[in-house]
């Protein structure tokens, strides 16, 4: 094709819809959807215990409406581009469900308001509030992402993000694969050997294809030794095929405002995550623009949040997100047309019910080494993009999120242990309440604090931050900045975003004022350290504070 020149000829050019590269994204991205959608289904089914009816006749019809909004958009604006510049190398920024918040709002937010209420309805509502508060933060953070970048600690961002992965993302998956070993642990070496140790397999197939592929071939065939490994069933298939039908997105607008009970618990997540989001996002964004197509940040983030907050309206719980990988897919061959034939793609399998027979047929233990992989890559991410030295900041910002894993196992198992005892037992609910009490209360004779796994795990993903972002400058001996993110946490603990079991509004207020008083103190001693010269003393005396030799 000839150069075009002059504005009026750019204008002009109609960029291709379809090319024969698009066949190679499409495939590999494709899949790439297909598996998330299908854990995300796993999700919502076995974890979270929702109903068949909700999942496949309220959420994913909703889903694949936002999907399918997003994958066309940015295949539009791709179409602009190309339009614009007269170029036939433009790749539409790829986009879905975002992965790690996947996650974050099932075992974070659903998971324990569901367990806590006995009614997973609750714990839809409650992401249904959180995606919406999200989807705002977006909108409008195009404005303010750099501010936030810009005096938050990297190590910090992603340190706290890291204790997420670590213990809601990475544990139960793992154990996952330790009960069903023969399945589990095949399909994470099938993933590892791919992914972190660069095999390819035949004609490119995806790992989690095959991992998905090889889970199903053993779960099945165990079925003919009697082993009913991964609990598969031709019952099961057959039990699948109710959910076929055409189920399209209904409004939800009452389940979103009447989760607005859980506000305390979601915003403690929803503010530092949206946050994450931007920072994503921006990073995605630069990304194509060195790949040699660059789109709009403020267009990019404004869609997210726009398409995100249809989902939620329609019931979707999940949130939207520019994918990162954009140069990898360009280089396959994707322009425009992959993006639009993957919404169409993910409209089909959410409003026809096919998820659920996908899901008769794979085991779900085949996916849990994709989870564990996605806690990993989480995880590492925040050590090999931060500097070495911050890595004890990172480990500090940790801390909470292992506290709070610890005491919801704690809480779960009493909760049960309780239930059982009061339907099997014939133990009354008041006297149920007092046991439990009596067992919490004898927890620190047994070397189990969990007084103290309540306090420190509260607020976990704020608290990580604050603590991670002190943790940095105090590293750096900038202990001004270091008394201010202190000072900072003193508010928020004193408000019940952080270390509490509530926020502000309606009891929230002081509830461990001895924590918040402590942050206070704590950042007044900083505050003196910085002008009484112990950076000047650190400059003067380097060998005093020498890192020990690798």
């Amino acid at each position: 094709m000839s150069t075009l020149t002059g504005t009026a000829g750019k204008s002009e050019f109609k960029p291709a819809l379809w090319t024969s590269g698009d066949w190679n994204a499409f495939f590999g991205f494709g899949t790439n959807i297909l598996v998330n959608m299908l854990v995300l289904t796993g999700l919502l089914r076995f974890v979270l215990k929702m109903p068949d009816s909700l999942v496949f006749g309220r959420i994913l019809p909703a889903l694949g409406l936002m999907m399918c909004l997003s994958t066309f958009y940015y295949a539009y604006l791709a179409y602009r581009l190309a339009q614009k510049t007269g170029r036939t190398d433009v790749c539409a920024l790829p986009s879905g469900v975002s992965v790690p918040h996947m996650f974050i709002v099932t075992f974070v937010i659903m998971l324990p308001i569901t367990i806590k209420t006995g009614d997973p309805l609750k714990g839809w509502s409650a992401g249904l509030v959180w995606v919406f508060f999200q989807s705002f933060i977006l909108m409008i953070g195009g404005f303010i992402a750099p501010f936030i970048r810009r005096i938050t600690p990297r190590a910090a961002l992603l340190g706290t993000l890291a204790g997420v992965s670590v213990t809601f993302i990475s544990m139960r998956p793992a154990l996952e694969m330790y009960m069903t070993p023969q399945i589990g642990l095949v399909c994470f070496a099938i993933i590892l050997v791919s992914w972190f140790g660069g095999v390819k397999y035949w004609r490119g197939i995806p790992a989690g294809l095959v991992a998905i592929a090889v889970g199903m071939v053993i779960a099945w065939g165990s079925n003919l030794f009697g082993l009913g490994l991964g609990g598969l069933s031709v019952k099961g298939v057959g039990d699948a095929f109710a959910n076929f039908g055409f189920s399209v997105p209904i409004p939800a607008v009452g389940y979103v405002f009447s989760g607005f009970e859980f506000l305390g618990i979601i915003l403690v997540t929803a503010i530092p995550f949206g946050i994450y989001d931007l920072v994503e996002a921006m990073d995605n964004v630069e990304s194509a623009e060195a790949a040699g197509d660059e789109y709009p940040t403020t267009r990019v983030l404004t869609a997210d949040g726009v398409v995100s907050l249809i989902g939620c309206l329609m019931g979707n719980p999940f949130i939207n997100a520019v994918y990162i990988g954009h140069p990898g897919w360009k280089a396959m061959g994707g322009r425009i047309g992959y993006s639009a034939a993957t919404g169409i793609m993910v409209v089909v399998l959410a409003w026809f019910g096919i998820i659920s027979v996908l899901l008769a047929l794979v085991p779900v233990v085949a996916i849990s080494p994709i989870l564990l992989y996605i806690g990993m890559l989480i995880g590492a991410q925040a050590f090999q993009t931060t500097p070495v030295k911050h890595a004890p900041a990172i480990v500090l910002a940790l801390t909470p999120h292992l506290a709070a894993w610890a005491k919801l196992q704690i809480d779960t198992m009493l909760g049960s242990t309780m239930m059982a005892a009061t339907s099997v037992g014939g133990l009354a609910a008041d006297k149920a309440d007092a046991v439990k009490t009596a067992a919490i209360a004898a927890l620190p004779q047994q070397g189990v604090f969990y007084h103290g796994l309540e306090v420190m795990g509260g607020g976990s993903i704020l608290g990580g931050l604050i603590l991670g972002a002190i943790g940095v400058f105090i590293i750096e001996r900038d202990f001004e900045k270091a008394s201010a993110f202190a000072l900072v946490g003193a508010v928020l603990t004193y408000f019940g975003f952080m270390h509490g079991e509530a926020v502000g509004i309606g009891g929230g207020f002081g509830v461990t004022p001895a924590v918040a008083l402590a942050y206070a103190a704590m950042a007044a001693g900083l505050f003196a350290a910085s002008k009484l010269g112990a950076t000047e003393h650190y400059a003067a005396h380097p060998e005093l504070h020498a890192a020990p030799a690798e």
